[in-house]
């Protein structure tokens, strides 16, 4: 379809369409959204949730949103998504928040940030059945939208949320608090600074606390392939917090 067919069947201007399509100009009405969604065989239901969505970070006010959906009387179409779409989402869930928590901390950013990967995922289904891998696909639509909204240092996720939820400095008192915290600052540091597959594994498996088998599902990958990235990811921390020289050093236990 061409953006002059497109603007045609939807009953809008060429270069609105075409303003939409390449992401410029103005946050868009949910009209000519929902008029394009419609065309291009699209659900409605997770876009306009997505759009709505986007239009707060957009810092859109709550009338305005609610005003350009209400403007829309006909159906959004299927409420609920495919069958299969919401086993994978029920089975997932709680695993994707747990890791998005790591990130983003407990709020509720990381339960918007899960249901608005559903609803990604619900977009393009069919996508990502076609896919090799269906958990690999979806792990990677939810690894975007969590680091899109973590903070960074130097390019690599900041970790400093997770610090002070420990159990060993929850466990510390006095001097030997601020020990620990500068400890586990210095390792939370180092894990952020890992490499992207490595930086997952370390989280699920030990800030998580999940076994292998259940991190290779999450991931879409081996159980070997996660022994052998632990492994490689064990071998950076100890270089990079130095364990070998100081084997009393931080999650030393952990080598």
């Amino acid at each position: 379809m061409t953006a002059s067919y497109l603007a045609e069947r939807a009953g809008f201007s060429k270069s609105k369409v075409t303003e939409l399509l390449r992401g410029v100009g103005l946050y868009p009405h949910w009209e000519i959204t929902y008029a394009l969604v419609r065309l291009l065989g699209m659900p409605v239901t997770p876009m306009c949730r997505l759009w709505a969505a986007a239009a707060r970070e957009a810092q859109k006010k709550r009338g305005w949103i609610d005003g350009s959906i209400a403007r829309i009387v006909v159906s959004t179409g299927p409420a609920a998504p495919p069958l299969e779409h919401h086993a994978f989402a029920k089975t997932n869930g709680a695993r994707y928040e747990s890791y998005a928590a790591v990130f983003l901390g407990d709020s509720g950013e990381s339960s918007r940030v899960v249901t608005e990967t559903f609803d990604i995922l619900w977009l393009c289904w069919n996508e990502a059945l076609a896919s090799s891998q269906v958990q690999r696909y979806a792990w990677q639509v939810l690894r975007r939208g969590v680091m899109a909204r973590a903070p960074h240092i130097d390019g690599r996720p900041d970790l400093a949320g997770a610090t002070f939820s420990t159990v060993a400095l929850d466990n510390a008192t006095g001097l030997a608090a601020f020990r620990q915290a500068e400890q586990t600052v210095a390792f939370f540091r180092a894990v952020g600074r890992l490499p992207d597959v490595q930086l997952d594994v370390i989280v699920l498996r030990h800030l998580r606390g999940m076994d292998i088998t259940p991190v290779a599902d999450l991931l879409g990958v081996t159980p070997a392939f996660v022994v052998s990235t632990e492994r490689h990811a064990k071998r950076s921390l100890a270089t990079r917090l130095n364990l070998r020289a100081h084997p009393e050093g931080p999650h030393a236990s952990d080598r």
